[in-house]
């Protein structure tokens, strides 16, 4: 099938998808907890000459150090963004520079915040794998959860969760809504990251087990962000965002 041919097909699905997902909003329960009266969610821009300094991702403790006063600095509970973003950040692992093209569009939403933040099922379903992705800049501990609306199936990921998260389920289990299935994880085990949480959307998961890419080259952009809709769909906090000072 034609790289067209793909695209013309996820398309479909994925408008069927999107529709679905935002026809059923007052249903979700929040992946975390927050509470838009008391707190606020600050963007935050990644891409090459947003928040972050030039080389500033090369050393992961300094990294950790300005995620964290970053989100200070912004009164912020959390940070939140990175759908379609194309992030240079990338080259900090070789995970994503191999082959003639570097992987550096994203395909999720980041949420940046505080080791052991919990992280809850937006909806009941089941887990459809767990793994360990080991390697700098990779997922570390990762969850897929499978849920279906109205019957049609879809998955969600939660990549840099925390180890001890992964040791508590199994493929099959069955999950609630609300249930908190993982928490934000320290860099030892997320993938030398600052604490946060990847969450995506996958509609066609393929064979992947306990993984998904989570970033894309550039030139094959159309077809991956098709099949990985925008988070917020799900997450609804762009509505809720602050631009400079917290709210009273």
């Amino acid at each position: 099938m034609s790289t067209a041919n793909r695209c013309v097909i996820f398309a479909d699905m994925v408008t069927a998808l999107s529709a679905l997902l935002k026809r059923h909003q007052h249903e979700y329960h929040q992946i975390i907890t927050f509470d838009p009266k008391r707190q606020a969610i600050a963007p935050v821009d990644l891409r090459s000459g947003g928040d972050l300094p030039e080389d500033i991702t090369d050393d992961t403790e300094t990294f950790c150090r300005f995620m964290e006063d970053l989100r200070n600095k912004r009164e912020a509970a959390f940070l939140i963004g990175g759908y379609n973003e194309l992030r240079h950040m990338y080259s900090r692992s070789k995970l994503f520079t191999e082959g003639d093209e570097p992987r550096q569009l994203h395909l999720g939403t980041d949420i940046w915040g505080a080791e052991g933040t919990p992280v809850h099922a937006f909806l009941g379903g089941m887990v459809h794998s767990i793994g360990y992705n080991e390697g700098l800049g990779n997922y570390g501990a990762t969850v897929v959860l499978l849920h279906q609306l109205e019957a049609l199936p879809f998955y969600t990921l939660y990549g840099h969760v925390s180890l001890s998260d992964i040791q508590q389920l199994t493929a099959g289990q069955y999950i609630n809504r609300g249930q908190v299935v993982a928490h934000f994880g320290n860099p030892a085990e997320n993938g030398e990251w600052p604490p946060h949480l990847h969450f995506q959307i996958i509609e066609d998961i393929g064979m992947h087990v306990g993984d998904y890419p989570g970033v894309c080259r550039y030139s094959e952009r159309e077809a991956w962000l098709l099949n990985c809709p925008d988070p917020d769909l799900v997450l609804q906090l762009n509505r809720l965002l602050v631009f400079g000072q917290a709210k009273p």
